[in-house]
């Protein structure tokens, strides 16, 4: 992330002052410089290499931190033809070219999704959600994980996905290996959510950005208005404050999120996700949910194999050493009262196999809904 500009960070004078045009010169290549390490630091983060591989792409490709991505996951022509020759196929998360390719029609055949899966997936009688913390400020092993990620979406092709904790370079990744689905991202400074939305299924018709105004962790709310199977959502996914000392904040932040699902058109399902940090004492403390919106996990039965999303016993990718079970990742949802109707389903947690790496795609584990739609 870029270091915060000071208007102190400007070259020493020497003993005659610099002209005024010399001297903005010198502050802007000041500045160049220092935007050129942020790229590079966070080309090598997703990329998993050194700092000298980062500068070579990224100048190569100048300094446009996709068109960098996009060199150094696909493989030159000349090799693909040497592998092709050869036979062989790179194996997941070895490297360059790796990466699942969301877009290609074939791309779900690796990781054992077959062709009645897919026409399953586009049955107008039904859609799915996942939405999952992809702990982007966990630097360790990001491209592998990102590339899990991807195996994940791959795998299940959801109509509609929430995402927390991301950040740019993931950002990049996601819009160029995705083409086939349209990426909403929250903001694009530090870390942010994103909503990832199938161009086949999922019509965009409107999206906005609702600030949590004392928020201190840049959180804010994402909603988009779509159309699936000509019934009208109103979708929203949010980071909610974290830990146990923001409890205050986290609940103004809930109840924002509450407001604006109570505002929504009645003829409209809405249809909230994401990382909520809350405890359960905390929706008490509120009075509970409004009686018209449901918490999806508690209207199934309350499933226990999807309990608990961030499991630090189970989960060991933040090596902790206390030992404890969560249920942050949620789902709220507001049925419409009039048109058409969809209910929720199922509800599996998702992300709990290891990588090659040796680590989990996330420290959370991710949520996938399946909803049925009544025409």
């Amino acid at each position: 992330r870029e270091e915060d500009e000071s208007e102190t960070a400007r070259c020493p004078q020497a003993e005659k002052p610099l002209p005024a045009a010399a001297g903005e010169e010198e502050e802007e290549a000041l500045h160049l410089a220092k935007r050129r390490r942020v790229l590079c630091s966070e080309f090598a983060a997703i990329t998993s290499s050194d700092a000298a591989v980062a500068r070579s792409f990224l100048a190569g490709n100048a300094w446009h931190m996709e068109r960098a991505l996009n060199a150094y996951f696909e493989p030159p022509l000349e090799k693909k033809k040497e592998e092709a020759a050869a036979g062989g196929v790179p194996p997941a998360c070895a490297g360059p070219g790796s990466c699942i390719d969301l877009t290609a029609d074939e791309a779900t055949s690796n990781a054992g999704v077959n062709s009645a899966d897919s026409r399953q997936q586009e049955d107008d009688s039904s859609f799915s959600l996942i939405t999952w913390n992809i702990d982007g400020l966990d630097l360790g092993n990001l491209k592998e994980r990102a590339v899990g990620i991807c195996s994940y979406l791959a795998l299940y092709s959801p109509d509609v996905v929430f995402l927390q904790e991301v950040i740019p370079p993931q950002l990049c990744l996601l819009q160029m290996r995705a083409s086939s689905y349209t990426v909403i991202p929250g903001t694009i400074d530090g870390y942010f959510t994103a909503i990832m939305l199938k161009k086949s299924r999922v019509k965009l018709l409107k999206q906005e950005i609702v600030p949590f105004p004392t928020t201190s962790m840049m959180r804010n709310l994402l909603v988009v208005h779509v159309s699936i199977s000509g019934n009208e959502l109103c979708l929203m996914t949010s980071h909610l404050e974290s830990t146990k000392n923001h409890s205050k904040e986290r609940m103004k932040q809930l109840q924002i999120v509450l407001d604006k699902m109570q505002k929504e058109s009645e003829s409209t399902t809405v249809i909230f996700g994401g990382d909520t940090n809350l405890r359960d004492n905390e929706v008490t403390k509120l009075g509970g949910l409004p009686n018209n919106i449901m918490d999806i996990w508690e209207f199934l039965g309350k499933p226990q194999h999807c309990h608990y999303t961030w499991d630090t016993h189970s989960n060991t990718n933040l090596h902790a050493e206390y030992k404890c079970k969560m249920r942050f990742d949620r789902v709220y949802f507001r049925p419409a009262v009039e048109g058409g109707h969809i209910i929720p389903r199922s509800m599996d947690l998702i992300g709990l196999e290891k990588l090659e790496c040796g680590r989990f795609p996330s420290d959370h584990w991710g949520l996938l809904c399946n909803f049925d739609v009544i025409l």
